[in-house]
């Protein structure tokens, strides 16, 4: 039987990695009476010298993803998790540096953040509120997520969030544009803008002798410039808000000099109500058709001047 999977044949191996993909990890950290949650889900990709895996199935070098599996657990229990970021920095690093064949790692996260139920008066019959610090409700605004790539010497962390729908009720407007045999979309000059959000946002913090950002106060920082550009922003399109988002960042986070967004619009149509009698304008309080699909899905990059771009166009790849 030929095989033309070795060296030497017109067929040769490119670009390949493995690991253990959503691994979920919940780690409780108690502080007396009052506990702490941390709710990831951690994907391990390791690349490096692979060839001949591949080639002869020998798997002298490779680490059993089943063991990248166990390492994320007990690095949760060993080192904590103070965030997602730090987390995938112990973990990239611990994988290159203990494994002579492995050359790169990536960890990929999604963080699902919760919030504490607030309980009754102390004196309720119940257990009061400063005795219950330890029931929460997962948050639903957003899933976080980072991802950390390490190749031995230089880091490149690219951390956002997906999922976030947010909307401004007036203040959009949408004229002006191109118009051809094909259009019927009327002008708007008081509509609904909402979409939800993806956004990835890529750190200048690229190896250890630089001074390390705080991750935690960062993600918080960045969603809320995020937020108020869109809040303050009167738009004239989707686009223009984006940017407007983009550019609060960066002017704001020195520590982030890319952002990348793919904000799909979520229409809202007027329902036509002349049918019954009824009027149904903006200016009095309307009623809308909240359209599924299709949508306009507006993408776009936002840079530090003097940056180069480097988060993936296509967000659904990273």
């Amino acid at each position: 039987m030929t095989d033309d999977s070795r060296p030497g044949r017109p067929v040769m191996l490119g670009q390949n990695q493995y690991g253990k993909a959503e691994n979920r990890v919940v780690k409780i950290t108690r502080d007396g009476a009052t506990h702490h949650i941390k709710d990831l889900n951690v994907s391990v990709a390791l690349s490096g010298d692979m060839d001949e895996v591949h080639y002869s199935g020998s798997n002298a070098n490779v680490l059993p993803t089943d063991t990248t599996k166990n390492t994320v657990y007990a690095f949760a229990k060993e080192h904590g998790i103070e965030s997602a970021e730090q987390f995938g920095i112990h973990l990239a690093q611990h994988f290159v540096t203990s494994q002579e064949p492995i050359e790169t790692a990536r960890i990929r996260i999604e963080e699902y953040t919760w919030e504490r139920i607030e309980a009754s008066d102390a004196n309720s019959k119940f257990i009061g509120a400063d005795e219950v610090k330890h029931s929460f409700v997962r948050k639903g605004q957003e899933t976080r997520v980072t991802q950390i790539t390490y190749d031995g010497s230089s880091w490149e962390v690219i951390s956002g969030l997906k999922d976030l729908v947010v909307m401004n009720s007036t203040n959009s407007e949408f004229w002006g544009y191109v118009k051809d045999k094909y259009t019927t979309l009327p002008e708007a000059y008081d509509r609904i803008l909402a979409t939800q959000v993806a956004a990835r946002w890529r750190f200048n913090w690229s190896d250890d002798e630089q001074r390390m950002p705080h991750w935690e106060k960062s993600y918080e920082q960045t969603k809320k410039h995020m937020l108020q550009a869109f809040a303050e922003t009167y738009s004239l399109s989707l686009q223009q808000t984006l940017y407007q988002m983009g550019s609060r960042i960066i002017n704001n986070r020195s520590e982030i000099d890319e952002v990348r967004f793919s904000l799909p619009n979520k229409h809202h149509f007027l329902v036509d109500l002349e049918p019954f009698g009824l009027k149904n304008a903006t200016d009095e309080g309307a009623v809308y058709f909240a359209a599924d699909r299709p949508y306009g899905l507006i993408e776009a990059t936002v840079l530090r001047d003097g940056c180069e771009a480097k988060i993936p166009v296509d967000l659904t790849n990273l």
